[in-house]
């Protein structure tokens, strides 16, 4: 990396090809436990769900492939398409009534401990666009997709539907989040019941960064206002996910002005 960077420097790699050489070696080194989301932010359909309430869910979300759920939410038993449910309704002549286990597709099941290089390998070989993540019990735990490993190495991937605030922060097991860096002060605030101060920064991204005092580099840690932040993902231009510690709820309770410590364990 630092003859990468050096070679940037000196005009010989542009920043933006810097950092996606700088994400590529960085996916070598996360696991789909890092990225996923959790099953809490799954939407999913149930199997038994009517045809009106699964059109009523994919028309909301906008996605294009649902896990079909049993009883539990983590008992996934296949996966819809949504092309293959407007098939269904785009069918005049089809008589009968709808069955979601007539339109069911397999759906691929990872551990957390996954490195996402070899899971990228697996989906360009199989052609699979998500995978359903397992605990160790063999429960889902929640879903990862190739946009999400692909993000690790480009950037966020914008779409119209990528406005929602609850697609910044995904609640981990433990107390812990997962926080996408471009999130605002002010919604970080407003989730977490929280007082960080903003100063001169929009995003919770340039608190971190100002709270190092320079880019931080993957696994870096430091606390703000009580918050345990950590980097899961950087490059030489930004800082782009974090995992992250709240305080107690009574250390919240008193608003206060970020301080900032920082650390390498």
């Amino acid at each position: 990396m630092t003859v990468l960077q050096h070679a940037e420097r000196s005009g010989l790699l542009d920043r933006d090809g810097l950092g996606m050489i700088e994400g590529v070696m960085q996916v070598a080194d996360l696991r789909v436990g890092d990225i996923m989301i959790p099953r809490a932010e799954m939407v999913a359909v149930r199997r038994d769900d009517p045809l009106e309430h699964i059109l009523e869910i994919a028309v909301d979300s906008a996605h294009s492939r649902f896990p079909v759920t049993g009883e539990d939410k983590g008992e996934v038993v296949g996966i819809l398409l949504a092309k293959d449910l407007l098939a269904h309704c785009s069918e005049t002549r089809r008589q009968g009534a709808f069955n979601i286990r007539d339109h069911l597709r397999g759906a691929v099941f990872v551990p957390e401990s996954k490195r996402l290089n070899v899971l990228l390998k697996e989906f360009r070989a199989s052609r699979n666009h998500m995978a359903i993540v397992v605990d160790e019990y063999g429960n889902a735990a929640g879903l990862v997709t190739i946009e999400d490993v692909l993000e690790q190495i480009v950037g966020d991937i914008e779409d119209e539907h990528d406005h929602d605030e609850g697609a910044f922060i995904f609640k981990r097991s433990k107390g812990g989040y997962t926080v996408k860096a471009r999130i605002s002060v002010e919604d970080f605030n407003d989730y977490f019941h929280s007082n960080l101060d903003p100063g001169e920064f929009d995003t919770i991204g340039g608190l971190v960064i100002n709270a190092f005092g320079r880019l931080p580099v993957r696994g870096e840690r430091t606390e703000l206002g009580g918050f345990r932040f950590s980097v899961l993902r950087a490059d030489s231009r930004r800082v782009h996910m974090l995992t992250v510690k709240p305080p107690a709820p009574a250390e919240l309770a008193a608003p206060t002005r970020t301080q900032a410590r920082c650390d390498n364990n």
